[in-house]
């Protein structure tokens, strides 16, 4: 009786913080991107993409657009599953630094003290000595991949095979020398995770991760049965007839610390939850609150000054604000996942398809969103809702997205790679409405149409006209 008990007070905590809730000054914003995501993915020809907006502990917005599958036709959700690729390395990182704390590790340990097999051959005499810490900051000197074609296959190493194929490798440069991004080189943390804990990688990551966070939707591979299902289908970038195939599922083997994890943009949101609470509780939950603050610090940064890298995080400014953030690129999938520690804002982009760009996305979310909390609430006099939609130009074809805007509407002309570049128009009367101009000014008149039963057919600029479609 008692486990029940606590089971439905974890399940209420559980939908406060997961249950969406809309705050007024978000909810125009939110609404526009909405509205954007369902022309915006159709017009780059995206198979399918999930996103999602994290305020604290809230997931405030999730969606999916297009499809998991299209032979299937199975519609991409919020908790449609994808292969997260190198987000994975996020993962293995906190599983390093829980390590590190429990005193088992430290990160200035050289990696051959941990890995007595670890054998690579030094392309440099005065190399200094690859450790820990410069495998989590791909500072390591080591080649971006063990030497198989495994992205040109699919046809992914074992451990066993990694471990052999080090012999014939050799490091490109100097440890702790130029950033050089290594799949090897966080695979062999994988490794490190094993070879100190007595764990397979996926029992530790389940056990010490996935299970205390209860992210219900991650694993540590690629969940065949799920393929063309609750899984996403991958699919290829575009050929120059603009088409996509689908590309096969794939097992990352030995490589899966560095990108075997799959994952849904509900479990994303739950992550970045539990490092914002982390920051803001103090103490320990999966890690201590200091050693997260750590992971976020810049620990290399290359000689370009363009580059600088976290423990595990990539850490970089976004308008003067700082975000550490990690994307994941393999077959048939990209992702994103960028946190703002101090506004405690995560962005979630998840894409099943290749030669995407996952950042236009977040763009597209952190702008419009911090647009919309500038927006100061105001009375509207008029219901906006009925003038909102898309609406078709003939006979060129152009769209044009409306939807409401505090007490303004917001016009977007698709397709437009951020809705931050909309146009304001001012309510003046009975369906006629004024643009804004840049300095505040009014501009055009601009007026809406409706048919005899009232409803909005029509929106007129000048003497053109554009009919509403939906």
């Amino acid at each position: 009786m008692l486990k029940r008990i606590l089971f439905l007070l974890l399940a209420v905590h559980t939908c406060f913080a997961y249950c969406q809730t809309t705050p007024a000054e978000n909810a125009d914003a939110l609404r526009l991107l909405d509205e954007w995501f369902k022309a915006q993915a159709e017009y780059d020809n995206l198979p399918g993409i999930s996103v999602g907006i994290v305020k604290d502990q809230e997931l405030l917005w999730s969606k999916g657009y297009g499809k998991a599958d299209i032979a299937k036709n199975i519609p991409a959700q919020a908790n449609t599953i994808y292969s997260v690729c190198s987000i994975s390395k996020l993962f293995t990182a906190v599983a390093i630094m829980q390590l590190r704390d429990a005193g088992k590790l430290r990160l200035d340990d050289e990696v051959s003290a941990v890995l007595p097999w670890f054998n690579i051959k030094q392309s440099s005499a005065d190399s200094g000595p690859i450790t820990i810490r410069s495998l989590l900051t791909h500072s390591s000197g080591l080649p971006r991949e063990s030497d198989f074609p495994y992205w040109t296959d699919s046809n992914f190493p074992t451990k066993e095979q990694v471990i052999q194929k080090l012999k014939e490798q050799q490091t490109l440069y100097p440890a702790s020398t130029y950033f050089q991004y290594s799949n090897l080189g966080i695979t062999l943390l994988g490794y490190i995770v094993e070879e100190i804990s007595g764990l397979s990688y996926d029992e530790y990551i389940n056990k010490n991760i996935i299970k205390p966070l209860q992210l219900s939707d991650t694993r540590t591979y690629f969940p065949k049965e799920l393929w063309q299902g609750r899984m996403a289908t991958g699919y290829s970038d575009e050929s120059r007839k603009g088409e996509r195939r689908m590309l096969d599922k794939f097992d990352t083997k030995g490589l899966a610390a560095a990108a075997g994890l799959t994952s849904t943009v509900d479990d994303l949101a739950r992550f970045a939850s539990w490092q914002f609470r982390l920051l803001k509780n103090g103490g320990t939950e999966i890690l201590k609150s200091s050693t997260l603050r750590e992971m976020y610090n810049v620990h290399f940064m290359d000689p370009n000054w363009r580059t600088s890298w976290g423990l595990g995080f990539t850490v970089a400014q976004v308008d003067g604000k700082t975000y550490v953030s990690h994307g994941g690129y393999c077959p048939g999938y990209q992702t994103l996942i960028m946190i703002n520690p101090k506004d405690k804002l995560a962005f979630i982009v998840m894409i099943n398809a290749i030669g995407t760009d996952p950042n236009k996305y977040f763009e597209a979310m952190r702008t419009v969103y911090a647009k919309g909390i500038d927006e100061k609430p105001t009375e509207k006099k008029v219901d906006l809702d009925q003038y909102s939609g898309s609406y078709g130009f003939k006979p060129w074809g152009g769209e044009l997205i409306i939807s409401p805007w505090g007490d303004k509407l917001a016009m977007v002309y698709m397709p437009n790679d951020n809705p931050k570049n909309m146009i304001l128009l001012k309510y003046i009367k009975e369906d006629t409405f004024r643009r804004i101009r840049d300095d505040g000014e009014l501009g055009e008149e601009i007026t809406f149409e409706r048919d005899k039963a009232g409803k909005i057919v029509k929106m007129w600029r000048s003497s053109n006209y554009r009919l509403k479609l939906k």
